[in-house]
């Protein structure tokens, strides 16, 4: 996991909020033709490590709460974390999110670093 710098907050966003949070950080970053790639990693106890994608250009990022799913959608693909127990984010001063950390019901770590880019 990429470690946060000194110009990151770093919190847990509480699940009722997890609609409104990434329904807002892709209106602002995401939505507006940006060329932001991401890496999704999957950290599972079963079978370790995984990288799901890599410097793929991140569409947008949605939470469904009744099926309790964050979606990220991505250029060539979708990552759908299912069962989501808690959500860490890694934010600029400026309301960018750099890493965001998924936990899932079963232990399960997705891990998405988002590497910005110039619009």
């Amino acid at each position: 996991m990429t470690t946060p710098s000194e110009n990151t907050d770093t919190r847990k966003i509480p699940n009722d909020q997890l609609e409104v949070y990434f329904d807002r950080f892709t209106k602002r970053f995401l939505q507006t033709g940006s060329t932001n790639r991401m890496d999704v990693e999957v950290l599972a106890p079963d079978w370790g490590d995984q990288f799901e994608a890599e410097r793929v250009r991140v569409i947008g990022i949605t939470y469904e709460p009744k099926k309790n799913t964050l979606d990220f959608a991505l250029e060539n693909a979708d990552h759908r974390v299912e069962g989501v127990k808690e959500v860490w984010t890694a934010e600029e001063p400026d309301g960018f999110v750099k890493t965001i950390s998924v936990v899932r019901a079963d232990g399960t770590r997705d891990i998405a670093t988002i590497n910005r880019r110039a619009t």
